[in-house]
């Protein structure tokens, strides 16, 4: 045979076998692509029974901001309320101001007594939240204190955090919210609260970490794991992680 019919039947050999891999690539990527989409419609329906579940238990007469975003998902925020309905007169504090602080105050009316104090750095957003409180009618349940990041010197290390002298001389605390600060703060952003906060939790008091997926939170997690062993820690399966901690 000559030489170049060798040629053609290897170059045609070649372009067969190519063809194959990229048509295996494409059935690889529509599998992909059918099981993210699978994933993601299970992932909307289990938030919006989540948000269902949270009108409910709230009997809201009105429409909570949105949920999606920077917001807490809607079942991280169903496992704080269900959480916070079993308190009686407890002081609540939360790290970051939103959804959460309109939940959190709701819950509060609704068992007949408790506070929410909510540290909030950006005067918009704590502005915004006043603002849905009053809609609500849940001013009473709730303050929003303004509480800009200031450098607090934590193991020789300067860290950014909600500036706690605007925060009223509370003994302690019965269930801590953490949302915030931002991650783009720095690395383990919500890390001080475990050494700034811990030491005024009440006895069997509960503590909820939100986006503990990450890996930032996970790191955090592991931190506080070693620096405060009796606090016992379990993760709720939520959309974006949720890291419970509670005092024994």
């Amino acid at each position: 045979m000559p030489i170049l019919s060798y040629t053609v039947l290897s170059l045609l050999l070649a372009i067969s076998l190519y063809a194959l891999h990229k048509l295996r690539s494409m059935h690889i990527m529509l599998y992909d692509v059918r099981d993210q989409a699978h994933h993601d419609q299970a992932g909307l329906f289990r938030q919006l029974e989540a948000l269902q579940g949270l009108y409910i238990e709230l009997d809201l007469r009105h429409s909570l901001p949105p949920t999606r975003g920077w917001a807490a998902s809607p079942d991280f925020l169903l496992e704080v309320a269900r959480h916070a309905r079993t308190l009686r007169q407890a002081t609540v504090l939360e790290c970051s101001s939103g959804v959460s602080t309109l939940v959190l105050a709701r819950c509060m009316q609704l068992n007949g007594g408790g506070k929410v104090y909510s540290l909030e750095h950006d005067v918009h957003f704590a502005a915004q939240t006043r603002a849905h409180l009053r809609r609500h009618g849940l001013q009473d349940f709730a303050t929003v204190i303004d509480a800009p990041l200031t450098p607090y010197d934590l193991d020789g290390l300067s860290w950014p955090w909600y500036d706690l002298a605007q925060l009223p001389a509370l003994p302690s605390f019965d269930l801590l919210v953490i949302d915030g600060p931002p991650q783009a703060t720095r690395a383990e952003a919500r890390y001080p609260a475990g050494p700034l906060l811990f030491p005024r939790l009440s006895a069997g008091a509960t503590v909820y970490l939100d986006d503990a997926a990450r890996p930032d939170e996970q790191a955090i997690l592991r931190r506080w794991r070693q620096e405060f062993p009796k606090l016992a820690q379990s993760s709720p399966g939520c959309e974006k992680g949720c890291a419970v901690l509670r005092v024994s």
